[in-house]
């Protein structure tokens, strides 16, 4: 009987790890798909960008982090603001670049503001608030309601932004709060500016190494790609491709060289940072 249960434990440690690595399935919300495209109606994000202007310390090694045990208190109240002002946010009457910055935004407010409140943590998967046996870290927990409708950052990323926007590049302004992950950006999107972000985002993290590096020649991606691949393009050369079309010359150069991926990699230690 000890045995039995000794089998199982390990098993469904390694079925959780497994789970753990793998991202979900993108599946439209429809309720999500409504728009305005004749609005010009636009949502105020300056609050946020205060509070990354101020808090987000914009590395030498191209890595962008928080000192989150020393975020000012009163960042802190108007962080807790602006997500209370988005939740009041009719989304569905916006245009959509309008709405795109929006969940975006509100995508990585409320991360931030879930490692500030479980600080101190070495990684996010330790705010394991998710429902389920096997679930890992925040992302399936229902945080906030938008239009009354309550939303995990799942919902988010994998049933709003994922299939509504259909744009791989929407992966590089995501960010989970850690040094593996795309930059979070030092300036509020806004629906002006988020075309041009995403594709400054997008070079930003392609063109550093722990989005692509080699071992011993062998191509190295970040493991984004890996648990992405269908937005990317599924097999290695699309998703070759889809780097090249970001890459440096020196790195496109070298691209052209290979046909394969050989590796990913991901590192989810949080991006904290001391100021």
């Amino acid at each position: 009987m000890a045995r039995h249960i000794i089998l199982f434990l390990c098993w469904g440690a390694i079925f959780s790890t497994s789970i753990s690595e793998a991202a979900p399935k993108k599946q439209l919300w429809e309720r999500w798909l409504e728009y305005s495209p004749e609005s010009q109606t636009i949502i105020d994000h300056q609050s946020w960008n205060t509070f990354l202007s101020r808090n987000v310390l914009v590395g030498r090694d191209g890595i962008n982090r928080i000192d989150y045990a020393n975020v000012p208190d009163a960042d802190r109240k108007n962080l807790k603001y602006y997500i209370e002002y988005l939740g009041a946010v009719t989304i569905s009457r916006y245009r959509r670049s309008e709405q795109l910055a929006y969940w975006l935004n509100l995508y990585n407010a409320l991360t931030v503001r879930l490692v500030i409140k479980n600080y101190p943590i070495q990684t996010i998967k330790e705010v394991d608030i998710s429902p389920g046996f096997f679930a890992d870290g925040p992302w399936g927990k229902k945080l906030f309601k938008v239009e009354d409708v309550p939303i995990s950052l799942n919902d988010i990323e994998h049933r709003i932004l994922r299939p509504i926007w259909q744009d791989p590049r929407i992966h590089y302004l995501i960010n989970c709060a850690s040094i593996g992950c795309p930059n979070l950006q030092p300036i509020a999107l806004t629906g002006r500016n988020v075309s041009a972000i995403l594709e400054a985002a997008a070079r930003e993290f392609i063109n550093h190494p722990r989005a692509v590096s080699y071992d011993g020649g062998r191509l190295v991606l970040s493991k984004l790609y890996q648990w992405y691949a269908v937005d990317f393009g599924e097999d290695d050369e699309s998703i070759i491709f889809h780097i090249t079309q970001f890459a440096n010359p020196r790195l496109k150069e070298r691209l052209k060289q290979l046909k394969s991926i050989a590796d990913f990699d991901y590192d989810w230690s949080l991006n904290k940072g001391q100021l």
